[in-house]
């Protein structure tokens, strides 16, 4: 099993509960440790059922941070729908964010689906016809799709996680 180069007791412990193809990924990405916010954020989401909000500095890996244990547990446990929702406020950061979880999930069988206005309706189509993983979505797009798609609302986010 791949492992961090630089490990401390808090780092092992966590990187060695996320599922292994992100291991593999973090491993292949050359990354030396993993950033405080991500091992607090991993220790809430795989210990408890409490709320979280993340805030830290930009850059700092919040991404990583909210994703990383969650794509742990729907790998372990994987969702009849849409697992995960997320709702970003603006494109450019659902596109990067995207690009950086197609990248990642490559070798898990979980899709990410992006939704805003200048996503072609063929891939949103895609997603309404087998709506599982995760979705990226604004809030401009949610409410579209909540209002105009409200009869498969339970096909689409009847086992929502997160």
């Amino acid at each position: 099993m791949p492992q961090p180069i630089h490990v401390n007791k808090n780092n092992l412990y966590t990187f060695s509960r996320l599922a292994p193809f992100i291991q593999e990924y973090i491993y292949n990405h050359n990354w030396t440790e993993l950033r405080p916010v991500q091992i607090a954020a991993c220790q809430v989401i795989f210990d408890t059922d409490a709320h979280l909000l993340i805030a830290a500095a930009t850059a700092a890996g919040k991404t990583e941070a909210a994703f990383l244990p969650i794509l742990t547990l729907l790998h372990e446990n994987p969702s009849s729908t849409i697992g995960a929702l997320y709702i970003g406020p603006i494109k450019a950061l659902i596109n990067d964010q995207f690009e950086r979880l197609h990248g990642l999930l490559k070798e898990a069988d979980i899709p990410v689906w992006h939704w805003h206005g200048d996503v072609s309706q063929s891939h949103k189509n895609q997603l309404l016809k087998n709506p599982l993983g995760i979705l990226q979505i604004t809030p401009e797009s949610l409410e579209s799709l909540l209002i105009n798609k409200y009869h498969d609302i339970k096909r689409l986010f009847g086992d929502l996680r997160f």
